[in-house]
This record gives C-alpha cells, structure tokens and sequence, in this order.
C-alpha cells in the first residue's frame, strides 16, 4: 500500500486501476470535495498488465488526478492487475483499509474487483474478522460503470463538474494520449474511448434534464418518505 496517511472519509471510492474511477465517477468525486465532502480514493492495482506507461508513471499520473479532482487522498493497495480476487488476503487488505477510513459510502466496480469488494466491505463490518482496526461498516455501496452501462437506481448531476472530469482524465496521459516512441494503440488511445464515455454521461444527464451526471446502481431498495420529488 502507498505510503499515506488513511484518515476518515465521507466518500470512499474504489477502482481497479488507476484510470477507472475518474473514468466512472470524475464528476462525482469533484462535486463531493467541491461541497465539502472529505473524499478518499484507492486504486486495487497499479494497471501493470497494460500495454502503455509504466507502474510509476501511472502512479504520478493517478496523484495529479487526485489534486485535480479535489480528493483528500489516495492509495493503491497494489494487488495484482488481473489476478484481484485470487487470494483472501486481498478481502483482508480492503477491510482493513475500510476500517482505517471508516466511509460513510462507498463505491467500486468491475466485475470481480466489485464481487471482492463487496465480500470485504460485509467482512469489515464483522467484530470477529481476523483485519486491522475495528469493525466498520458504510451506511452503503454503491456500484458504479466505467467500460459499459445499465439502467441506474440514480444519477449525480454533475454538469457543474464536468470540466474537471476531463482535465483529471487529461492527467493520465499514459493512457489516453501516449507519447513514448513503444506506445501501441488501445482501447482507450482512440479518441471515440473519450467520446464514449461523454456521451453515456450526456445520455444519463438528458435522461434526468441535466447537461452531464453519473449513474450509479444500489443491491437495496431506496426509501423515500413520499412519491412527490420535490418533497425532502
């Protein structure tokens, strides 16, 4: 794990490499810090098994887009790119990162990043569970998209945001705009990767009358104290 002081977070957001959570939820996280939110991030892997930029590149990288974003802080547990999930330690570590942030939600995704992710937060909660600190557990999760997209339980506009979404992409320039004279092209080098992900957030935002927003999908029921939406 990078060398940071974990403090308490509002807001604790998971990806597993990292790119994805500025991918998925930029504008989330710039919106949370931007209102005061204390916000921390942590990257599962550090993207070795990718084709362009270094570990250490794409560490600077992710701790430019950090500062850009607005985040408290941010690590990397450094399990191992396409193997996360492999072992029971890696539950182990997220627990206990989560019980050193003591979130009060908290948001990962990728298939078996999220399945992991999800057995950790429930096993962070339990008083007997072998983790450093003490039993915590965030009031939820929310699950976010970064490559595809689905029907959401709910948005987060984040037009007024949006801006700082692009510049934080912007600062992983290993990724979306290589420069060394080795870089091959990929995915998300193509300029339509960029357009993608703008257009599923346009999308979401027109869905709910707002420019930009960030959909997000809950495993439980919300309760709302009437049917009227403007009701508090």
């Amino acid at each position: 794990m990078d060398a940071v002081s974990v403090e308490p977070v509002d807001l604790l957001a998971f990806g597993p490499h990292p790119d994805d959570i500025e991918i998925g939820i930029g504008g989330t996280v710039a919106r949370h810090a931007a209102l005061g939110h204390r916000v921390g991030l942590c990257d599962l892997t550090a993207g070795e098994m990718g084709s362009n930029g270094t570990v250490e590149e794409r560490l600077q990288e992710a701790e430019a887009a950090r500062l850009v974003l607005g985040a408290a802080w941010r690590v990397n547990l450094r399990l191992p790119d396409r193997a996360v999930g492999s072992s029971p330690d890696h539950q182990r570590i997220v627990a206990s990162l989560i019980r050193r942030a003591r979130p009060r939600a908290q948001g990962p995704d990728h298939v078996r990043s999220s399945e992991m992710l999800t057995e950790a937060v429930f096993s962070a909660g339990l008083r007997r569970y072998e983790a450093a600190g003490e039993a915590w557990r965030p009031e939820w999760s929310c699950y976010y998209f970064i490559n595809d997209s689905a029907m959401p339980s709910f948005v987060i506009d984040v037009s007024d945001h949006y801006e700082t979404k692009r510049r934080a992409l912007a600062c992983h320039v290993t990724q979306f705009t290589p420069r060394a004279t080795d870089a091959v092209a990929t995915r998300l080098t193509s300029s339509r990767f960029q357009q993608l992900i703008e257009s599923r957030d346009a999308q979401f935002g027109a869905n709910a009358g707002v420019a930009f927003a960030e959909g997000f999908i809950v495993r439980q029921p919300l309760v709302r104290s009437t049917l009227l939406r403007d009701h508090p």
